[in-house]
């Protein structure tokens, strides 16, 4: 999961950049009346609905979860992208922003953070799930006709506390 939280936090990193500076600007409380969050969240929908199709295009034995996976596309293209693409334009393009906006945005950011994660976890449980139908031999093998073309693995000897 840490894996997943870089990414979160790498894609926020350029909205944490222009806050700053709207900070330095002295334009604090007209933060969360911009587009950014919006186009943030928006960003981390897209990302989330691409992990959803990956989980189902991975994996060709789910069975019942294809209509789960799914409903979260539809319930991250429903409660995230369509009123995050609906804010930006409505920000962009209107003369005053109402004040439940700055409500708003940081709610559907949180809730694109919430279902990106989801769909991290879902596609690794598919991933293992399709991984796990192999068995692996941590063992080295003598190579064969057809393993010789497969590199072998480098084993490093460990370092003692002696220093040998």
């Amino acid at each position: 999961m840490f894996g997943t939280y870089a990414d979160v936090l790498f894609v926020l990193f350029p909205f944490l950049v222009i806050i700053m500076q709207r900070m330095w600007d002295g334009e604090l409380t007209e933060v969360l009346l911009r587009p950014d969050l919006s186009i943030a969240s928006a960003i981390l929908a897209g990302l989330a609905i691409g992990k959803f199709v990956l989980g189902l295009v991975m994996n060709s034995d789910l069975g019942r979860y294809k209509e789960r996976i799914v409903f979260f596309i539809a319930l991250t293209l429903f409660l995230v992208m369509g009123p995050a693409i609906i804010l930006i334009l409505s920000i962009v393009g209107g003369d005053k922003v109402p004040g439940f906006v700055a409500f708003l945005q940081p709610v559907l950011l949180i809730v694109a953070i919430s279902l990106y994660t989801t769909a991290i976890s879902i596609s690794n449980l598919l991933l293992r799930g399709a991984v796990g139908d192999k068995t692996f031999d941590p063992a080295p093998q003598s190579p064969t006709a057809d393993r010789a073309a497969s590199p072998t693995p480098l084993v490093i000897p460990r370092r003692t506390s002696n220093g040998e």
